[in-house]
């Protein structure tokens, strides 16, 4: 349970109730269960309260911190867990589970039956004989057996109460001898056999220091020994048929997993139940022709495509299918039938064009982008169920269409790996048999159809349906055109960036070796642990599951201390760059369109903002000249067109202006003040002419930290000072600014009182954990609490002036196209003879997407590529 709650960090529902131990113990049960295949099986307990070795011994694990908070409020919902999966639970007043763990297992051997005790404590090794073993999770599952109990503490299992007798065990605070280790204790028993032995010898020992250490301390020694003693009659019911693996309850499972909104386990637990439903397979022309009538008197229908693969713009449709009405699907059979998907998609062309007939989906930009590749624009998308799970829950990990119908219908969903298989098996969905592929297709139609009537109550009840219906919908539409559209890469330029940074790394690799003074595979965090902490002996920093750490931050700590780290993180930053971009965007440019077709993401990103995926473009590095230089790869489609970027300056604290309300802030603002400088002024008490450059690099530290919570350690680390003139940062910031604290103190108490946050269009982010009993948990709730009103208002701004670009763009039947969105940055392809009108329309819809307390200001600039452009007017 311990290991399970430092493993897994910052999980629990939405009612504020920490999950990730109870998360992490059925998990690395249910793995035990599957890997050991077990034919009988209890769980033992430790109970609260002193038991027979604290009687004994005043000072027994006293030096143990108490159970965290977070984990006592997990304990009996882990035991609910146990007894749920009909495991039975041993627990007694008075005894360890070591010790219930120990007489279940003797108990079993003179049954007959071999046991493995599952157990991280070396307490249990005492136990081990040709019947029992120890399985050690800790150790990666090493087993250990009579021999391996030898080979690792060089004692046979038996005397392993001596040794612990000797050196005592700092985890339980048993004392065992003071001044006496593990190796000297190891060295005695190999000497006289037995702790009896050798205290009824001591004359023998050689080392008088350490004869008189044995004198003074062998009663402490004895009691050690008893401590460590494990009893193997405590007075429990044993009945073996009961300890039988079983089948677990399910339905108790279900309503556990339900309950801790653990969507992944609760699909395991939940048996899949057909639907009461009519799907109908419509292959031939004349059925065709019957369904086309029918839907041309409906007003609303989902509908869901079937295709080849995940790639709108290379697969191919497979068949589709339409709902209108619960319970009752049509599926269009495109393969080995009368129907020609061109043809039936011609004709139900003007139908997927009416705007007046609304359209329902599950990821719905998915099919507006196969019927784009058809010649069919999309209109009347109403409702998208993916989009409307995000908004009730954005920080629930995924959307999919399984997880929501778990959740909303209690219904389990065919899993595609049914139909298609996984990994190097599976198959394209044309090869898979019509009757499944229409059971299927339709069954997603059916499905979302049912689910969008709960989702838009569960949205107007949370007033989300405005931000709904204007933002997150339209945005669909304006997402699948930019993807649709692509962006041309300069190939030509990315290879030899990609020769001549190769160079560069040929260069690093043998000034690493030089300096480290030996070969060895840079790409190793094993090989490279070595070099840093054993052959150069620097100090590590921190350690992991493997080792001492090698991570950036910790190469930057001790870049200061030797100039091997620094040299690493440049190989590393090269290294990345050439494999994620100079080698990468090349391969993924699409062979037909001949440009690169990036997805932008609606539904991943906690706080609204748009995330970007094959390739993430979000991630390519601008703060380094090698970062900044990918940009130069990315160019307009011809020689007559020009790239325009966009970006609005300072977006957060405009918004952290208006929300919070500060008349300083504002006025600064209003006043087109260089904010970093005005504040650096306000902080350090001086005229802003006579600021510095450091001091208005430290003050735009000091403002973006205040957004995200920064502490003062926080602000002394990024600034390199001490903590205490850190804290007088920020402590000056707050007296200069007093309503943004008081803005940010609103925040963190209405995230107590409703458990949410809310952004200027009334977005939502659930923060559980502000209610944690762990002040790690609830210091980052509370800065995301500050931070989430900010960063998701500036998303609504973007995307509503993105919606309006978007719309203007196509009105005026304009040859400019939005290409890319990163960021608070909006990228647009846009041809030369209508430059001027392009940037006057983006900054208009830019500026004026919302009346703030202060003006919105973006900075627009043109140029070949996306790197070396010049600012416009």
């Amino acid at each position: 349970c311990y290991r399970a709650y430092y493993a897994i960090r910052r999980l629990a529902n939405t009612k504020g109730q920490p999950t990730n131990a109870v998360y992490g113990f059925i998990t690395m049960l249910m793995k035990l269960v599957k890997d050991r295949k077990p034919d009988y099986l209890g769980v033992a307990f430790d109970l609260k309260g002193p038991t027979f070795r604290h009687q004994r011994y005043d000072d027994y694990k006293i030096t143990r911190k108490p159970m965290p908070d977070d984990l006592v409020s997990q304990m009996p919902i882990i035991k609910e867990v146990v007894r749920a999966y009909n495991i039975p639970l041993f627990e007694m007043s008075g005894y360890e589970a070591d010790d219930i763990l120990a007489t279940l297992a003797t108990a079993a051997q003179k049954s007959g039956i071999d046991t493995m005790i599952v157990t991280g404590d070396k307490d249990a090794l005492q136990l081990v004989n040709d019947h029992i073993k120890v399985y050690n999770t800790h150790k990666d599952g090493l087993i250990f057996d009579e021999h391996k109990v030898e080979e690792e503490f060089k004692v046979p299992p038996a005397k392993m109460i001596d040794l612990m007798g000797l050196m005592g065990d700092a985890t339980d605070n048993i004392p065992g001898v003071t001044g006496i280790g593990e190796k000297t204790a190891i060295q005695l028993l190999a000497q006289f056999g037995s702790l009896d032995t050798l205290f009824e010898n001591l004359d023998q020992v050689t080392s008088d220091a350490r004869r008189e250490l044995l004198k003074k301390y062998e009663a402490q020694a004895r009691m050690s020994r008893e401590l460590a003693l494990l009893d193997r009659a405590v007075p429990i019911a044993i009945d073996f048929d009961l300890l039988k693996a079983q089948e677990p309850d399910m339905a108790k499972l279900a309503a556990l997993f339900r309950e801790l909104e653990f969507k992944a386990l609760l699909d395991q637990v939940t048996e899949r139940k057909e639907l009461d439903a009519d799907y109908t397979l419509i292959s031939s022309a004349a059925d065709f022709e019957k369904f086309y009538k029918e839907l041309l008197l409906q007003e609303i229908f989902a509908f869901d495509f079937e295709t080849t693969g995940t790639d709108a713009l290379v697969a191919a449709p497979v068949g589709v299918s339409f709902c209108w009405e619960e319970g009752r699907a049509v599926y269009l059979n495109f393969i080995a039938g009368e129907l020609v998907a061109a043809e039936v998609l011609a004709k139900l062309k003007p139908v997927f064009e009416n705007a007046a007939v609304r359209k329902i989906g599950q990821n719905i930009k998915y099919e507006m982008k196969v019927l784009a590749h058809h010649g069919i624009a999309l209109a009347g998308v109403s409702f998208d169920t993916m989009v409307a799970s995000y908004l009730l829950d954005p920080a629930r990990p995924n959307h999919n269409l399984g997880v929501i119908a778990l959740e909303y219908l209690d219904h389990k969903m065919m899993d595609i790996t049914e139909l298609i298989g996984k990994g190097k098996d599976q198959i394209t969905m044309d090869r898979v048999p019509v009757t499944k592929v229409c059971a299927y297709c339709c069954e997603d139609s059916d499905v979302t159809f049912r689910l969008k009537n709960i989702l838009e109550k569960e949205l107007r009840a949370k007033g989300l349906i405005a931000l709904f219906d204007d933002v997150e919908i339209p945005l669909i539409g304006v997402l699948a055109r930019m993807e649709l559209a692509g962006v041309s890469i300069d190939v030509e330029y990315l290879t030899e960036m990609s020769r001549v940074t190769e160079k560069k790394l040929d260069t690093l690799t043998k000034t690493i070796y030089e300096i480290a003074g030996t070969t060895f595979n840079i790409n190793s965090p094993k090989q490279l642990q070595e070099i840093l902490f054993v052959r150069l002996q620097l100090t590590p920093v921190k350690k992991t599951k493997t080792g001492f750490s090698t991570d950036e931050e910790v190469l930057e700590k001790l870049s200061s201390k030797h100039p091997l780290p620094r040299t690493i993180l440049e190989y590393r930053e090269l290294a990345k760059l050439k494999s994620t971009y100079m080698d990468t965007l090349p391969k993924l440019i699409n062979p037909a369109t001949q440009r690169l077709h990036a997805s932008f993401n609606q539904t991943v990103t906690s706080t609204g903002r748009l995330s970007s995926s094959e390739p993430n473009l979000q991630n390519i590095p601008i703060k380094t000249e090698i970062g900044r230089q990918i940009r130069r790869a990315f160019v307009p489609r011809d020689a007559g067109s020009y790239i325009l970027s966009a970006d609005y300056s300072q977006i957060d604290l405009r918004v952290l202006a208006h929300l919070s309300g500060d008349p300083v802030l504002i006025q600064a603002f209003k006043d087109e003040l260089d904010i970093h400088r005005f504040t650096a002024s306000l902080i350090f008490n001086e005229p802003e002419v006579r600021i510095s450059d450091e001091q208005r690099s430290q003050a735009k530290t000091v403002n973006f930290g205040i957004i995200y919570g920064m502490s003062a350690y926080g602000l002394s680390k990024d600034l390199g000072i001490p903590v205490d003139q850190a804290q007088v940062f920020i402590d000056a910031y707050f007296a200069r600014y007093p309503k943004v604290r008081g803005f940010i103190d609103t925040c963190v108490r209405e995230a107590r009182e409703k458990g949410f946050v809310t952004t200027l269009l009334n977005r939502r982010r659930y923060i559980p954990e502000i209610k944690s009993e762990n002040i790690n948990l609830r210091n980052f709730a509370e800065r995301t609490a500050m931070n989430a009103p900010i960063q998701g208002s500036a998303a609504d701004i973007i995307k509503i002036a993105m919606i309006g670009v978007d719309r203007e763009l196509a009105a005026t039947g304009s040859g400019a196209v939005m290409i890319l969105q990163v960021h608070d940055e909006l990228v647009l392809e846009v041809p030369g003879r209508e430059m001027k009108a392009t940037v006057e329309l983006v900054r208009r819809h830019m500026e004026r997407v919302m009346d703030l307390a202060v003006p919105l200001t973006v900075n627009i600039s043109v140029g070949r590529n996306w790197l070396e452009l010049e600012e416009s007017a």
